[in-house]
Parts: structure tokens; C-alpha cells; sequence
């Protein structure tokens, strides 16, 4: 009986100093990690405490501590966020002004949440019984182009394709007419037709024309009766500089949104450090 007891002692002993070791190197990385902490070696310091939940998930007060400093971490790091998107974004909205000096901007109240930039040349009353290539930019950086047709008979046309003079060439998505982004109406024995491609559908049709503006490009307007056209300077100039502002509108948008995100994740993290 009295070996059985022995026993017992000399295992709990064991396991005793077996956990204080433990502990002991728990807190020394911990100790380690608020050094890097202290240092702005972020990234490091966050190693250091993801590796003492890794290896020591039963060192309970340590794991506490090493918590608090995670979220101390992190706290430094959405403040930095906030400085960095301060900084920028007067920068680039004073770009965006300056972008858009050559821009009329054109928002429905009555039925549009969002406004679109549009180049001067390019607006509707400048380029009546025109057929060309349009193009525009909302608020959010958010670009489209546009095939206009005009002419004494309809081509029912649904897409464009754009080709340089070497034969190389890309084009939009089909539209099919849905009384939206692909309409058309006749007027005094004339026809307009006017197909918008946004997003994915124009998106390499946009980025075409912008690589190739000093190119002539060939404008086939797709799906209906033949029918194609040359771009004018005027209008390839027009989807260089609207693709230009619309990186700026785009980078002004980001920044918004990693602000706000920022400054939410800063008063979650603010309220579980004063818990």
C-alpha cells in the first residue's frame, strides 16, 4: 500500500512539474511575441501567439493572455487601415475631380440611385442620328460601353465586334432586345437601335480599345444585318479617358469600403478588449 501511495506522489509530482514546464515555455513565447508586439512586428507577433494555441492549448491562463494580445494585434492594424484609407482617398478624389472636368454627370433622381459620368462629346444631344460607340462610368467605378445604330432600316443588331487592322479582335457578349439594355425605337422613318454592355459582357471590349487607341479600329456591329463603322479619334479617346477615371472612381470605392469595414472591426475588437 504504502508503494501504491509512493507511486501516486511521485506521478502527480511529475506530472506537476511536467505542467509547469509547460507553462513556463508558453509564457516565454507569449513574452516573446509582446517584444515583436512592441517592435510593430506585427506579423511575426501574431505567428508567435497562433503558434502557443498550436502547441499549448491546455495552458488556459496563458491562452488568455496570448488572446488579449491577438486582439491588441489587430487593433494596431485596423488603426493603421484607417490612417492609410485617410490618407489616400482626398488624394484621388481631388484626381477624380480633376478626371472629370471633361465629363457631364447625368442622374435621374426619379428613378436612379446611382449617377453616370459621361464624356462631353459623347452625350446624347452632341451626337443625334449618329451611329458610334458610347461609353460611360458610374459613381463606383463601374464602366460600360454602348453600340449606337442609326439608319433608314433596322439591323437588329445584339453585339459588336472590334478587330485592328492586323485582324486582331475581340467582342461583347449577345444581348437579345429586351426593352433594356438592348432597345430601339423608330423616329420620323428612321431606326435607333442601342445596346449597352456592362460588366462581364463589355469588360474586354473596353479593354481593347483602350490598348489599341492609336490603332483604327473596325466596329462590326454582330447578330443581325451586316453593318460596321471605323471609330473616330474623338470616341476611342473617349473610353481611354473614361477607363482612366474609372480606375480612379473604382480605387475611391475600395478605400470607402476598407474604411467602414475598418472602423467596424475597430469597435468590435474596442468592446472584447473592455470586457
Amino acid at each position: 500500500m504504502k508503494h501504491f501511495i509512493t507511486y501516486i506522489l511521485i506521478t502527480v509530482a511529475i506530472i506537476t512539474a511536467a505542467c509547469s514546464s509547460r507553462e513556463k515555455e508558453a509564457a516565454a513565447v507569449l513574452e516573446h511575441a509582446q517584444e515583436l508586439f512592441e517592435r510593430n512586428e506585427w506579423p511575426s507577433a501574431k505567428n508567435e501567439v497562433d503558434s502557443i494555441r498550436v502547441k499549448y492549448p491546455r495552458e488556459v491562463k496563458v491562452l488568455k493572455d496570448a488572446l488579449v494580445l491577438m486582439r491588441q494585434i489587430e487593433m494596431k492594424e485596423v488603426e493603421r487601415n484607417i490612417i492609410y484609407c485617410d490618407s489616400l482617398l482626398p488624394i484621388r478624389q481631388a484626381e477624380a475631380a480633376e478626371a472629370s472636368k471633361d465629363f457631364v454627370f447625368e442622374k435621374d433622381s426619379a428613378y436612379e440611385q446611382t449617377g453616370t459620368y459621361i464624356r462631353q462629346q459623347q452625350t446624347v444631344e452632341r451626337n443625334i442620328e449618329r451611329s458610334y460607340i458610347r461609353c460611360g462610368v458610374n459613381e463606383y467605378g463601374e464602366m460600360y460601353v454602348a453600340s449606337i445604330y442609326f439608319g433608314n432600316r433596322p439591323i437588329r443588331h445584339t453585339g459588336i465586334k472590334v478587330s485592328t487592322k492586323d485582324g486582331v479582335f475581340t467582342q461583347t457578349d449577345s444581348i437579345a432586345y429586351d426593352g433594356g439594355l438592348n432597345y430601339s425605337f423608330q423616329d420620323n422613318g428612321n431606326t435607333s437601335e442601342i445596346l449597352q454592355y456592362k460588366g462581364e459582357r463589355g469588360v474586354d471590349v473596353i479593354k481593347f480599345i483602350f490598348s489599341n487607341a492609336k490603332e483604327r479600329l473596325r466596329v462590326d456591329y454582330t447578330g443581325g444585318a451586316k453593318y460596321s463603322l471605323y471609330m473616330s479619334e474623338a470616341d476611342k479617346q473617349a473610353v481611354v479617358y473614361t477607363y482612366n477615371l474609372a480606375a480612379i472612381l473604382s480605387d475611391i470605392r475600395n478605400l470607402t469600403n476598407e474604411r467602414a469595414k475598418a472602423i467596424k472591426r475597430k469597435e468590435y475588437i474596442e468592446g472584447k478588449l473592455n470586457q
